[in-house]
């Protein structure tokens, strides 16, 4: 029952963080207590299979998730054999993240699909078989396959999350998925709307609800106007990227936000409320973020995987909310 009791709380080793720190940051999350480190792949930062790969060789418990991974960016053959060889050697700990990724971003490779419905459940369903060692033959709008089978199958179930933001794409996902992972900037007014679409495309004779991971920008400080004031240039950066999303439709300021946007990121860091930063993002001292991580939780989800920013404070910010804000959640989950 939603509120019954505290969240999962991960980490997302974002796409700032130089690689050559991730081994140090997923040692630290996985020291400190988090349930999940995510490795994204955000063109063009740091590639998630390689990030993931190595986060798991360095880390022995915590689990680890890939994602999101854009369906288009890699044959699902192709990222079928990559996580099975991860799974094989991580048995348990592996789960898979699948989009279509950043819009802009898949156009700069020219591999944005003609029907983004069609591509995902391509590839998830390609993904799923191959990795349980079936051979697969099967001509789709956007992967063609043709006598595929995997050599070396995944030896254990790995689950296979989507992450997408419009109500299409959640029904799709509720119907094929294992899970769902909501972006950055889910406020607690989208995670129910989230969850009713995601239970609107769910077949009839599912009796679990699907899992709901929810990423969430994260700056924490003693101080919460520091904190504030630590995140509001990144913040406006993808405020102004996503502007157009359901996200913020269903959050309720798009007017508003695409007037500020006329002025571009900048405008909108100066100029924005503070109660866009406590709604959209995990941000204050350790007893704030502790209550907006509840709230998450109140409002659907089951795990909160807290993104650090800015990038160049990872470290710091790992350390306190492990330290101050898990604990905070632990007293909870206790009582």
């Amino acid at each position: 029952m939603p509120g019954s009791r505290s969240p999962d709380v991960g980490l997302v080793l974002g796409n700032e963080i130089p690689p050559e720190e991730l081994v140090r940051l997923a040692r630290l999350g996985e020291e400190l207590g988090f349930d999940q480190l995510w490795l994204p792949e955000d063109y063009f930062f740091n590639g998630g299979i390689a990030s993931a790969a190595t986060v798991l060789a360095a880390t022995e418990r915590v689990g680890i998730g890939l994602g999101i991974v854009s369906c288009m960016a890699r044959h699902p053959a192709v990222l079928a054999i990559e996580c099975s060889v991860l799974a094989r050697i991580h048995p348990g700990r592996l789960t898979i993240g699948v989009g279509i990724g950043q819009p802009a971003w898949v156009r700069q490779m020219g591999i944005y699909p003609a029907s983004q419905l069609a591509a995902l459940e391509e590839c998830i369903t390609g993904l799923r078989e191959l990795l349980a060692g079936e051979r697969v033959t099967r001509t789709g709008r956007s992967f063609l396959f043709d006598d595929v089978q995997l050599t070396h199958p995944a030896t254990s179930d790995v689950p296979i999350y989507v992450g997408v933001i419009g109500p299409r794409l959640l029904h799709l996902a509720g119907r094929i998925a294992d899970g769902v992972i909501a972006s950055i900037f889910a406020s607690t007014a989208y995670l129910r709307w989230m969850r009713a679409q995601v239970a609107a495309g769910a077949s009839p004779s599912r009796d679990e609800r699907h899992p709901l991971a929810c990423f969430a920008m994260f700056s924490v400080d003693h101080d919460a106007d520091r904190a504030l004031a630590a995140l509001r240039p990144t913040m406006a950066f993808y405020l102004s990227v996503l502007a157009e999303s359901t996200l913020i439709e269903v959050y309720g300021i798009r007017e508003e936000l695409a007037a500020l946007n006329e002025g571009g990121p900048e405008r909108i860091a100066a100029e924005m409320p503070d109660e866009w930063l406590r709604d959209l993002a995990v941000v204050g001292t350790p007893a704030d973020c502790a209550a907006q991580i509840r709230r998450l939780r109140d409002a659907g989800a089951d795990s909160v995987a807290l993104f650090p920013m800015p990038a160049d404070r990872s470290v710091d910010l790992v350390h306190l909310a492990g330290t101050d804000v898990l604990p905070r959640l632990e007293a909870r989950r206790r009582g």
